[in-house]
């Protein structure tokens, strides 16, 4: 009748104190791959981004404020 508090499930459990090393990569090429999969490179924001944010831009300015006093 040891144990009669903690059922099967709830037995406390040591954790590891380390995580063992990953495996070296079966397919070399996967890991060039894997690192070019973040984009293709720089490249130019799309028109419809630099519209929007002049929209963004155009609706803080208050139409009722003196340009002279900027």
């Amino acid at each position: 009748m040891a144990n009669k508090a903690l059922a099967t499930r709830q037995k406390k459990q040591i954790a590891p104190t380390r995580v063992p090393p990953s495996p070296p990569p079966r397919n070399p090429v996967a890991v060039a791959a894997k690192a070019r999969a973040g984009g293709a490179g720089p490249h130019a924001k799309p028109q419809s981004t630099e519209r929007q944010a002049a929209k963004r831009l155009l609706a803080k300015i208050d139409p009722k404020a003196d340009p002279d006093q900027a």
